[in-house]
């Protein structure tokens, strides 16, 4: 197949979704990591046609909703400074932090302004050495190669007042946490594509070992998405475990060698709270001693701030797999996404948004 249409075809679908019938002789429960799946899952309408006895929950893999509230806060007060220009990524403008968010901010003269890569956001600081230049790093695997390359450029440039405000997080350790819960339902996992493109997928063959799961890479159209609960069910069902990879058009067991290697110069791995969650060991990334000097936290002295969630919100168990989003007595009704109680119901991957979107509410 050569065109995204053709990974649309109900046709093909059809014939997986009975494929996936036939193979199918117990209940089984999966778990797609990345908010992206979960968006094409539900606006697909691929979690009504599948058989009773598959069970789709949510994984923590939207960036957005897990930064915790803290560092929304921190780059509240970091916004709000007149000599700042705050750069972020569109998603995170509307993520509310304890009291309001980054697009209230701008509305009250912050600038606030949204790039579409980091590297926009050291053009700003070259072009503007009167001003401090904060780019707002979040994201798992994915967008930290080109993180760290604004770094790395910004340094090459001698830039002093460019510095970005790190929230970046791991895929793998957040899925150990979730396996070694005791409270964990998930035996098997869809995992991101887009992140396995950057990092490969080697990393996760001791999970699928220790754990003794299957984990298939799946794309995000709906034919990769059904292709690959067929992969896992299978699995399942001839009691296999493993790393499988569907997206085989972009993915390789070794991703990305030149962009592993600019992560690995520029930060180091750290542990990381999850907003909902909570800290997960060895799951987080921040700037290595020798790019400090780049750090918002230790530049803004903001690393003291700290926030709480609101309680009417059920985020973290949402993003555990361990409820639905309409299982939260908030959802639709004080929770909506003119106004969020937490980041999964306003984040474009976020699975609350989704079903609220696509009329699963």
């Amino acid at each position: 197949m050569r065109f995204v249409d053709e990974y649309r075809s109900a046709a093909d679908a059809g014939k997986l979704l009975a494929a996936i019938r036939h193979t199918l002789s117990r209940p089984w429960t999966l778990m797609e990591i990345c908010g992206g799946q979960t968006h094409t899952l539900i606006k697909s309408g691929i979690d009504r046609m599948l058989p009773q006895t598959v069970t789709l929950v949510h994984g923590p893999g939207c960036p957005v909703c897990v930064t915790p509230m803290e560092m929304i806060d921190r780059a509240l007060v970091i916004a709000r400074r007149p000599e700042v220009v705050f750069t972020s990524f569109g998603d995170m403008l509307r993520v509310p932090g304890s009291e309001t968010d980054l697009l209230t901010v701008k509305s009250e003269g912050g600038d606030v302004r949204m790039v579409y890569s980091p590297l926009d956001a050291v053009k700003l600081a070259e072009a503007n050495p009167e001003r401090q230049v904060v780019f707002f790093a979040v994201g798992f695997e994915t967008t930290a190669p080109a993180n760290a390359m604004a770094v790395w450029r910004a340094r090459e440039l001698g830039l002093e007042n460019f510095s970005i405000l790190c929230s970046h997080v791991l895929v793998p350790p957040a899925m150990e946490a979730i396996l070694s819960s005791p409270v964990n339902r998930v035996q098997a996992f869809l995992a991101a594509g887009h992140v396995c493109a950057v990092m490969g997928y080697h990393e996760y063959e001791p999970i699928a070992e220790r754990y003794r799961v299957p984990i298939v890479v799946t794309g995000f159209e709906p034919l990769d998405l059904l292709q690959g609960i067929l992969m896992a069910v299978t699995a399942l069902e001839e009691g296999r475990w493993g790393v499988e990879n569907q997206y085989a058009r972009s993915v390789t067991r070794a991703g990305l060698t030149p962009a592993q290697q600019r992560i690995a110069e520029v930060f180091e791995v750290v542990d990381r709270p999850w907003r909902g969650i909570g800290e997960i060991p060895a799951s987080g990334l921040r700037l290595r001693p020798d790019f400090a000097a780049y750090d918002a936290e230790r530049r803004f002295q903001v690393g003291g701030i700290t926030a709480r969630e609101s309680p009417d919100c059920i985020a973290g168990e949402v993003l555990q797999g361990l409820k639905r989003p309409q299982q939260c007595p908030a959802f639709a009704r004080t929770c909506t996404p003119e106004h969020p109680l937490g980041a999964p119901m306003v984040s474009s991957e976020g699975a609350c948004a989704a079903y609220f979107a696509y009329g699963r509410a």
